[in-house]
């Protein structure tokens, strides 16, 4: 079983999440906090495998819950939930390990799959909050960099440059097959491919070089 700890301000949210997660065989919801430091705490104190953490929260925010956790619970994956990620607190976050982001109107399907992700050691980032996320960072770029992510490029073959534009645009790996009539297995073997290739940890990291190269935009 996946132990879930589940941080967020306002009851009604950790309620619904609380009642997706609990429709899943393979995950329990173990303790619920309001704050970043009642989830320290519980961290601290409990088995917990994933931990979700809103951004915006009293008496400690996700974002300096999830360095404290990173230094006293370094086994707890963190998943950052949030409305929208603004540039600064996506760094931040990435920085400091995060296991990647959520954002609050995800699908349940979409909450259940990215746990499951984050207890498997996996970074993930949903598509909705990929393309946040891209834009945001992508904003302050440079020629240089332009011409760096270029050169990166010239390792791929016209396919897998292709599903990486659409990475680009944060598809998620159904919309990019549909996009470009291929099968969603066959992207995600696309995918992993790309990743290798360009040496990144996750699809955020290849998007953001995509977007770099002027693909996806």
């Amino acid at each position: 079983m996946i132990k879930v700890l589940v941080t967020d301000d306002e009851p009604l949210i950790r309620a619904g999440i609380r009642m997706i997660l609990s429709s899943a065989e393979d995950m329990d919801v173990v303790a619920e906090a309001a704050n970043g430091r009642e989830a320290v705490e519980i961290a601290r104190s409990q088995r917990v495998d994933v931990a979700l953490l809103d951004i915006q929260m009293p008496v400690m925010d996700g974002l300096t819950a999830l360095a404290e956790l990173r230094r006293s619970a370094p086994d707890v994956r963190v998943l950052i939930l949030t409305t929208f990620g603004e540039r600064q607190n996506v760094l931040r976050a990435l920085g400091a390990g995060s296991a990647g982001f959520l954002l609050k109107d995800s699908a349940p399907a979409e909450l259940m799959g990215a746990v499951r992700a984050a207890a498997a050691g996996q970074a993930y980032l949903s598509p909705g909050a990929t393309r946040h996320v891209v834009d945001s960072l992508a904003s302050g770029g440079t020629a240089d960099r332009a011409e760096r992510a270029r050169r990166r490029l010239e390792k791929l073959t016209g396919r897998e440059r292709e599903v990486l534009a659409l990475l680009g645009e944060g598809l998620s790996n159904a919309d990019a097959g549909q996009r470009i009539h291929m099968s969603e297995a066959t992207v995600k073997t696309y995918v992993s491919r790309i990743l290798a290739k360009l040496e990144c940890e996750n699809r955020v990291q290849a998007a953001l070089l995509a977007r770099d190269a002027g693909l996806g935009t």
